[in-house]
């Protein structure tokens, strides 16, 4: 291995999930949360966006059609998570989940972001999140990150709205 890092542009760009159902998959990303439909192929496949990128997240049924999510202790994606612009974005996606009666998993305050955890109906974690300004993130005395978890005030956040 390097000793070198990665370029710090580097991001990630799109995540492709197996889902067991491309209609249900398509009602939860582009009807619940606001993505939209930039590309299908037939009943196997789709890819959704934000803001007209190509995709961000791919939605295929490929080798799950009809599946059942990975049982408990087993290995795959722990969450999927799409960042928001501003806390008044992640505050509309709460209104989103909350009018389609999505539950929660949690909702977190990472001292750098605050976070929305729930899931998909295909089981696969979502966390929804936003970053607040570098120049806010918390550090110890001696400069390092000192990110937390606390919960996350959805009151607040919802005020973000009015």
């Amino acid at each position: 291995m390097s000793g070198s890092s990665i370029d710090a542009r580097v991001s990630i760009g799109h995540v492709h999930l197996k889902v067991a159902d491309l209609e249900r998959a398509l009602g939860f990303y582009c009807g619940v949360l606001g993505f939209q439909l930039t590309q299908r192929y037939g009943r196997e496949a789709a890819f959704v966006s934000a803001g007209g990128y190509h995709h961000h997240i791919g939605l295929n049924t490929w080798e799950s059609r009809g599946g059942s999510p990975p049982p408990p202790g087993t290995t795959g994606l722990f969450h999927v998570a799409i960042l928001y612009p501003t806390r008044a974005a992640l505050a509309d996606a709460l209104r989103r989940l909350i009018e389609a009666r999505v539950p929660l998993d949690g909702a977190s305050d990472h001292g750098v972001s605050e976070a929305l955890y729930l899931r998909d109906p295909d089981q696969n974690g979502v966390e929804l999140y936003w970053d607040r300004p570098r120049a806010e993130w918390p550090h110890t005395p001696d400069g390092k990150l000192a990110m937390y978890t606390r919960a996350l005030d959805l009151e607040s956040l919802l005020d973000e709205l009015s």
